[in-house]
């Protein structure tokens, strides 16, 4: 039987597959770079490695994730630690990079920490969220959502972000209906938050 339970060590290969395997606007994005690790290392690995507590899967009731949400309740010290600690792990290994898309996310991530992420002062925490197409529709994105709210609010956090491309419309209808507003953002990105 399916279920959310906490991410574990073993769920790492995991997470990384299906954040490659969604990270197209919600499409599969296997082949759009020169290594399709590079996903992972920058929207899901990271987290389970810093908030473990924050971390969820849904298990296909086999042991085998099919869906994840990683957060973090403090997004300026999130990307503080990115910089210094997490990326000088991975960055020399992305050198030279093939296409423009790559050549984006990598300065991107070169940038993390360097400057304040708009919003993150009112909604300190942010999340991805990324679930295979046999797990979407049963409400198991709601009930990720939802128990990291839950969370969030025990701990006194008093407020909730998410990025996301403009070009994935589904994940957008589906923020709104958890609540979410629309936050100002620039002309290639979209944010949402939530107050707590």
């Amino acid at each position: 039987m399916r279920s959310i339970r906490r991410c574990r060590p073993e769920d790492r290969a995991a997470l990384s597959d299906i954040c490659v395997r969604t990270a197209h606007a919600g499409a599969d994005a296997r082949g759009m770079l020169s290594d399709d690790d590079l996903w992972g290392l920058l929207y899901a690995l990271p987290y389970a490695e810093r908030h473990p507590d924050l971390c969820w899967v849904v298990d296909d009731g086999e042991g085998r994730a099919i869906g994840y949400l990683v957060a973090t309740d403090d997004t300026a010290a999130f990307e503080e630690w990115f910089r210094a600690e997490w990326w000088p792990r991975f960055a020399r290994s992305f050198r030279k990079p093939e296409s423009l898309p790559e050549r984006e996310l990598l300065a991107s991530a070169n940038a993390r920490g360097s400057n304040p992420v708009p919003h993150a002062g009112r909604y300190p925490a942010h999340l991805h969220i990324d679930l295979l197409p046999e797990a979407q529709g049963e409400g198991w994105g709601r009930g990720l959502v939802e128990t990291l709210l839950t969370d969030l609010r025990a701990r006194g956090v008093p407020g909730l972000h998410l990025e996301m491309d403009p070009a994935n419309t589904s994940a957008a209808g589906f923020y709104e209906r958890l609540g979410m507003h629309p936050l100002e953002t620039g002309p290639d990105g979209q944010a949402y938050g939530i107050l707590l």
